[in-house]
Parts: C-alpha cells; structure tokens; sequence
C-alpha cells in the first residue's frame, strides 16, 4: 500500500517546512479568507472563528454515518473541531461551530487522537471543519508519523477556504472532503454570512482537484486518495444544483459526489421570517431535480438520497 502523503513528508524531510510556514499564518492571522488580520492568534488572540492559539475538540471517534468510502467497515477516524469561518443561518451544528466548544488540545495531544482513531482500526483521519485550525493540525504531523500514524487524512471542510493557504496542504491531505453549499452570491451573503463563498469555494475546490485528482479507492472501495465533493441540497436550490454539478464537471466527468438531503431548518431558520424561504425540508421533487442536474452534467459517481 502507498504510503500517505504525511509519511511521504516526513521521510523526504519538509514537512518541518510547512509547519513553519503554517505557524507563520497566525501572527497576523490570514488562515482563511475572513479579514482578521490584525488578530495575533500565537498570542491566543481571536478572530471570527472564536478559535485562539491552540485548536478546541469536541470530540474523536470512529463515525459510521459518512460516506461509503470512508466509513468501509470500521469508520472513518473524525475528529470534531470546534469554531468555524462560516456562519450559517441553518447550521446543524452551531453550538459547536459558533463558540469555543470542547476542550484546548496541543499539538502532542491532537496527534494522540490521531494514533488512538488509528489503534482503533479506522480507515482514516477525518478532520471536520479544520479549516481556521490547518497550522494547528500540521504542527500535530511531525508527532503523529513520528509514533506512527499511516493512515489517510482527510480534509472535511466547507470550501471557504484561502487557496493560497490550501497549497501548504499540497502533498499532505490525501482526501478532500468540501461540502459545496451554493454558487450564488446572494444566496451566500443570506445564508452563509459570505457574499465571497461562491469565488472562494470555486477556487478552493479547483485547487483541490489539482492536489490530489480524481477520487481513488482500494480493493475494499475505501478511499485512498482524490476528491470527493458534498453538495447540501436546500429548499430552493435547484440553481444552486446546476452551478455546482456544471464547475465540477468542469474540473472532470469522474468527480465523485454526494448529493446530500439531510437538510433541515435550524439555528436561526425555524420560525425567522427572514428565512422563511428555507423553513423546511426539501421537497422529493427537488432532491430528484439536484440527481438529475449532476447527471446532466455528465457526473456519474454519485452518492444520492
């Protein structure tokens, strides 16, 4: 089996470099696109992501819910990562994504949960929402190949990220995970408090492709390396659909995706006028009509409700 991408750093010796370079993204803080520069987060400092000096973790366990390829028969290794550069109106999540949820972990403490997910048979290391914590997550490499982490990592991410700072990742991540929520801008300045998303995320995803190709699975149909796209379908979306499959196809026709219709109003959504347009469940006529998109688009490895 090929060794992953950390392994490969650590043995031909720069995966030191990146961390340093990384390090360097906190003071002033220019992580990810939010405008918090004159946030020094080595001095524990916050910005729009509520996130300091050290990165927060709610929680690590083996998770069976993700998707095929990365859940096999013993789970996919997540790490839960607490604080986020979005902020989104319906987030399932908020209590985690939008405080300083969890406990503080150091860069010895994060790759321990990374050795025990892997003692625990899992297939990978899936860091979800790791985008305002990437020099935190590589600052806990050196550690984790060192005692032996082997396993893939796994870039689980919203897409809001900095393409700039995704080239640190380069040769590191081995699977990308972004969760493409809309293209259009107005809909993202409503619902994600980031009129810039649709660039950034365009940007961020054609980055990611070129890091690390088309989705590539083992003999089991667990993934090794790749892209592997989610796409979030909300009431109301079906542009939202067509724009996405048609930048993924874009990319290439062999792009795996997940069309996902687990959405339900949330956080600030049930009852908000504001967001009455989003105040319920998709409707089976709109999930069929997002399929139906990125099949037209020519995209055939789907994942589909």
């Amino acid at each position: 089996m090929a060794a992953t991408g950390a392994v490969r750093a650590q043995r031909e010796g720069w995966l030191g470099d990146r961390v340093a370079r990384a390090r360097e993204l906190l003071r002033p803080c220019r992580v990810c696109p939010r405008p918090c520069r004159a946030v020094d987060r080595l001095d524990d400092e916050v910005g729009g992501c509520r996130i300091g000096r050290w990165a927060r973790v709610v929680g690590a366990a083996p998770h069976h819910g993700e998707e095929d390829a990365l859940r096999g028969r013993r789970g996919s290794g997540t790490i839960f990562l607490s604080g986020c550069n979005l902020r989104c109106v319906f987030c399932q999540n908020a209590d985690i994504a939008h405080t300083a949820a969890g406990r503080e972990v150091t860069e010895q403490q994060l790759a321990g949960l990374m050795l025990d997910l892997q003692r625990q048979g899992c297939h990978n290391i899936n860091l979800v929402t790791p985008e305002h914590v990437l020099p935190q997550i590589l600052e806990a490499l050196p550690t984790a190949v060192e005692q032996g982490l082997t396993l893939p990592l796994v870039w689980n991410t919203s897409a809001y990220e900095d393409p700039a700072t995704l080239s640190l990742l380069d040769g590191l991540v081995d699977v990308y995970l972004p969760d493409v929520k809309t293209l259009d801008p107005e809909r993202a300045r409503r619902y994600l408090g980031a009129a810039d998303y649709p660039d950034i995320a365009a940007r961020a995803v054609a980055e990611m492709h070129r890091q690390v190709g088309d989705l590539v699975v083992d003999d089991r149909g667990v993934a090794r390396r790749g892209l592997l796209v989610r796409h979030l379908v909300m009431p109301g979306g079906e542009a939202d659909a067509r724009a996405v499959a048609e930048l993924l196809a874009s990319l290439s026709t062999d792009t795996a995706v997940n069309v996902m219709g687990q959405y339900r109003p949330a956080h600030k959504v049930p009852g908000n006028e504001r967001y009455a347009a989003i105040d319920r469940r998709p409707w089976p006529a709109e999930l069929g009509a997002a399929v139906a998109a990125f099949r037209a688009a020519g995209l055939w490895r789907l994942e589909a409700p």
